[in-house]
């Protein structure tokens, strides 16, 4: 039976499968693998004699339980031999996925002498006597700290430090190939407050960034506001700022296709975690008509006990008319909905609920909040967290050009100011005359991206009251 969940790249196999070598058989394959709902992406002859061909079958699946019975359906096959199942998602990690390599060749003694003892003796001490030189002398110009301590990774939960240094490579890529910044992962086997911020300080002197990530609410705010009183280099919760800005420049673009304006929109965020939580206040800053924050506890409103600080702030300065019921009753006549939460919480009927030429934004990653293909039977606008979806709000579209601008402007925090002005420059990349209902952000391959961003920033940075 097929699946009813979307495949992705994310959960890519490659099926080694031997096969007579007959005219039907490469058809029967690819006919079996579309029957149970996965999607071919390539077909590559490995070998082959007079009697049988070897084939590389490849192709996307919806989870590894999917991915399962599509080798099931193949194995059922006459004359079908599957000799070898890949993951490709686990081939690619094998190793890891950065390195650090030496910008010096260090090929003779002169070279030596001169990039370490006794010439690097020489430009410590000009650092000790002028400790701004740290940025013109080392890596700190360029470096970024990827931390996390493991206690919020994707949307799996507290999965720890060591099962989160996969997300903070990723991360660590990201940086290099999209904004051209050194990170590396600095991954914590503590979750507490205290000490994260007293190790974060003390690796800090190495570094011109912080980028905290994957580290739960509501103790991000704690550590990111300490942090930020404490250091004199840009820190930034990428869950909470990158995400924030990503969906401000998908939500100004998807309003100019929807001919609204966000003084006059009433949005219905579920999930006040990290993430809601700065999308909201960025929504907020840019004055949003109302918002009505959604969590475990509800809609957040005034009147409420028991909250957390956080919860607290959003119940005082959202839900302007105290509504308390149910999710989908909070769509009702609603212009917009962000989901930041969980799966599969919504049907396309109750995205038929809500105001005419609605926006859905649907980012729980990798099953959103509402299949996107219910949601753009009623909505006029549709975005996911997906690759493989139109819209995809991706943070890789702030944070590399977003650290590109603090670090070349020699940034010492990071201002709601520059957030705003990355937001506007991601949704000017796409440009007001290309935005369609299927095109409100750029792509991430978009080379334009990166360095808009970062000139933004750069700008926010060195005229802060602009």
């Amino acid at each position: 039976m097929p699946t009813t969940r979307l495949p992705s790249a994310g959960f890519s196999i490659t099926i080694r499968i031997a096969v007579p070598a007959d005219a039907s058989s490469i058809g029967r394959l690819t006919t079996s693998v579309g029957e149970a709902g996965a999607i071919v992406t390539a077909l590559d002859v490995v070998d082959s004699d007079p009697t049988h061909v070897l084939v590389d079958l490849t192709c996307d699946t919806a989870d590894s339980g999917h991915a399962d019975q599509v080798v099931d359906a193949l194995t059922a096959l006459d004359g079908v031999d599957v000799r070898k199942v890949s993951d490709r998602t686990f081939l690619l990690h094998l190793g890891g996925k950065i390195e650090v390599s030496p910008k010096v060749a260090l090929r003779t003694r002169d070279e030596l002498s001169r990039a370490y003892t006794p010439g690097v003796a020489r430009v410590c001490q000009a650092i000790a006597e002028n400790p701004a030189d740290a940025r013109r002398l080392t890596i700190k110009r360029n470096t970024v700290a990827v931390v996390s301590d493991g206690s919020a990774v994707l949307g799996l939960g507290n999965l720890g430090p060591a099962a989160s240094l996969p997300v903070m490579e990723g991360k660590a890529a990201l940086f290099k190939r999209f904004g051209g910044v050194d990170a590396w992962p600095v991954v914590l086997d503590t979750q507490d407050t205290d000490e994260i911020v007293a190790i974060v300080k003390a690796i800090a002197p190495a570094y011109g960034g912080i980028n905290l990530e994957d580290i739960a609410a509501p103790r991000c705010f704690e550590i990111e506001a300490r942090l930020r009183d404490a250091l004199d280099i840009p820190v930034f919760h990428d869950d909470q700022h990158g995400t924030a800005i990503c969906v401000l420049a998908a939500l100004t673009n998807a309003l100019r296709v929807v001919g609204k304006q966000l003084a006059d929109v009433r949005v219905v965020v579920s999930g006040a975690g990290a993430a809601g939580t700065a999308i909201m206040k960025l929504l907020l800053r840019q004055g949003v008509g109302d918002i009505i924050a959604y969590d475990r506890q509800g809609a957040l409103h005034r009147g409420q006990t028991g909250l957390n600080p956080a919860w607290q702030w959003l119940a005082e300065h959202t839900n302007r008319d105290g509504y308390s019921g149910d999710l989908p009753g909070a769509l009702d006549g609603a212009d917009v909905f962000i989901g930041v939460s969980a799966p599969n919480l919504l049907s396309g009927e109750d995205i038929a609920k809500m105001a005419k030429d609605s926006i859905v934004f649907a980012l729980a990653n990798p099953d959103p909040e509402v299949d996107p293909r219910e949601a753009r039977k009623h909505a006029a606008v549709v975005a996911t967290g997906r690759s493989d979806q139109p819209n995809q709000i991706n943070n890789v579209l702030a944070f590399p050009g977003v650290f590109r601008g603090m670090l070349d402007a020699h940034a010492e925090e990071f201002t709601e100011e520059m957030a705003i002005a990355a937001a506007r420059a991601i949704a000017d990349v796409v440009g007001e005359e290309k935005i369609n209902p299927t095109v409100i952000v750029p792509s991430v391959f978009d080379s334009r991206v990166a360095p808009a961003v970062a000139a933004a920033v750069r700008a926010a940075a060195q005229n802060p009251a602009v």
